[in-house]
């Protein structure tokens, strides 16, 4: 159920460890079917912009989604998405664009629980060892 997974998404978020703040909303469109949106701020100010179009009947399909990752000053750190451009890809639609926003590679597809451990490395390299240790304060 739609349920289950908002849950799932609102724990990961809350006890990741490198999260400041955030700000999601959870549409519940049918019994398995959803809409994610919103931002997640990490201890080094940088923010995760979110949406996810989700059906969980058979696992978490994602239909439509973005993860756009920027630095505190509003610059692409790394985005991935399944917008429907770059059909060469072997990963087509799947691809993820890197800082400069105009170097795009094949990318499968990532989850939340991935693109957090992701951006956790990202995080600790900014602020050292530490990023890890501080307290959430996920709203």
């Amino acid at each position: 159920m739609i349920e289950d997974y908002f849950l799932q998404l609102e724990t990961l978020i809350r006890t990741t460890g490198i999260v400041q703040s955030s700000r999601v909303t959870y549409d519940k469109r049918s019994t398995y079917v959803g809409y994610v949106r919103g931002e997640i701020y990490f201890l080094d100010a940088s923010c995760l912009h979110l949406r996810e179009y989700v059906n969980t009947e058979r696992g978490a399909e994602r239909y439509v989604y973005a993860y756009h990752y920027q630095r505190p000053d509003g610059s692409l750190i790394l985005r991935y998405d399944n917008t429907r451009h770059y059909r060469a890809l072997p990963t087509f639609p799947h691809h993820k664009h890197l800082a400069d926003d105009m170097d795009v590679v094949p990318a499968p597809a990532p989850d939340l629980p991935a693109l957090l451990d992701e951006i956790r490395q990202i995080v600790v390299m900014a602020l050292g060892d530490t990023a890890t240790n501080q307290p959430n304060s996920s709203q």
